[in-house]
């Protein structure tokens, strides 16, 4: 028996059971979800070669003027603090509005992906210290761990891709690299251009590719990492039921589905005994059913209101009758039979209200 307890006890406590909806809120809330820092480079580097092979124009006329007013303006003018600094502040503009759109571009594509990956979250529990962090014996299990080892094969495997791609566009393109030497400064800067463009593209195409499979491997394994045992969902359930908050929810969900079962019983009543204006009580008689007739629904107020709203809309007849309104209102609930004192008075209503419907 104590081996088998044993059994069961390791089994309830191993991790097979997926998160919670509970559990993966608080996961989100500590920072915590499935990210991929290898999309948020990918997607940065493809947006910004991007930009650069669409719009080198606004790159690159600025920095021909930027050359061509170095080599006929800046460099005959007189060395001295006033004309350095002059030609300093000139030069950190030209280039600011140079970087700029570049710099711009790329942070708009970082909060892009981070957004497409994880959505909006704000927590500081990143921020907060931990002396865990300090351990030294936690950083070389770190270091030794599985992670690290798929990050460095990653790593490996990038360097390799990175390799391959750029030496197959320098391979395609080798005439052209064969030609440099008998063309002109211009058509070289050009031929050198298109090609670290064509590679930067090339390169930031596949490592999106490769981002992609390392975005699904980070997220089978923040699925794992997060993953219960049957006694920690037992364990969530029993706080959870324990929580005064939750608890009222559930019983105000479930009034509003009795509710909602109720008045959608109204239509089958046969009679609606009134105050006239405080309760409705909704009485139905099947002999096949019950020996007598049942309370299918009721209500005092606005409720019903309601209830004899939906009466005249299915022409259930209405009989107003105070006492015997009031005694049903307060003593038989929905779904139960009229006790026997209110018989007769019932009886003598069902009566009148079938020979109104030429039942009888």
């Amino acid at each position: 028996m104590t081996y088998l307890s044993l059994n069961l006890q390791y089994f309830a406590g191993e991790k097979t059971e997926k998160a919670t909806p509970k559990k993966r809120r608080d996961t989100r809330k500590k920072g915590q979800t499935a990210k991929s820092q290898d999309i948020n480079t990918a997607i940065v580097l493809l947006a910004v070669f991007l930009f650069l092979y669409f719009g080198a124009g606004t790159i690159g006329k600025p920095m021909s003027q930027l050359v061509h007013t170095s080599l006929t303006e800046y460099m005959l003018q007189d060395v001295t603090e006033q004309s350095i600094h002059k030609i300093f502040i000139e030069i950190v503009k030209q280039m600011a509005s140079m970087l700029v759109p570049v710099m711009a571009v790329a942070f708009i594509a970082g909060i892009v992906a981070n957004l497409a990956q994880t959505g909006f979250i704000f927590t500081g529990e990143g921020l907060k210290p931990s002396l865990g962090k300090l351990n030294p014996l936690t950083g070389i299990k770190r270091i030794l761990s599985i992670r690290a080892l798929v990050e460095l094969l990653k790593s490996e495997l990038k360097m390799m891709l990175i390799g391959v791609v750029a030496f197959s566009v320098l391979w395609t393109n080798i005439s052209d690299i064969l030609n440099l030497p008998f063309k002109s400064a211009a058509a070289s800067l050009q031929v050198v251009g298109h090609l670290t463009l064509s590679i930067g593209l090339a390169s930031s195409i596949a490592l999106f590719a490769l981002a992609i499979l390392d975005y699904l491997y980070q997220r089978f394994d923040f699925e794992k990492n997060i993953r219960m045992s049957k006694q920690d969902i037992k364990d969530e359930f029993k706080n959870t039921e324990g929580d005064p908050f939750i608890k009222s929810k559930i019983r105000q969900k479930q009034k509003e589905m009795a509710m909602k079962r109720m008045m959608q019983e109204v239509p089958d009543a046969d009679v609606v005994i009134t105050n006239p204006t405080h309760y409705a009580i909704c009485l139905k008689y099947d002999e096949t059913k019950s020996d007598a007739p049942l309370v299918i629904a009721k209500g005092a107020d606005y409720l019903a209101q309601k209830i004899k709203e939906i009466a005249r809309e299915n022409d259930i007849v209405m009989m107003e009758n105070r006492p015997l309104a009031r005694a049903l209102y307060a003593q038989v609930e929905v779904g139960d039979v009229i006790p026997e004192q209110f018989f007769k008075a019932v009886a003598e209503i069902l009566a009148y209200v079938y020979k109104m419907k030429h039942k009888i």
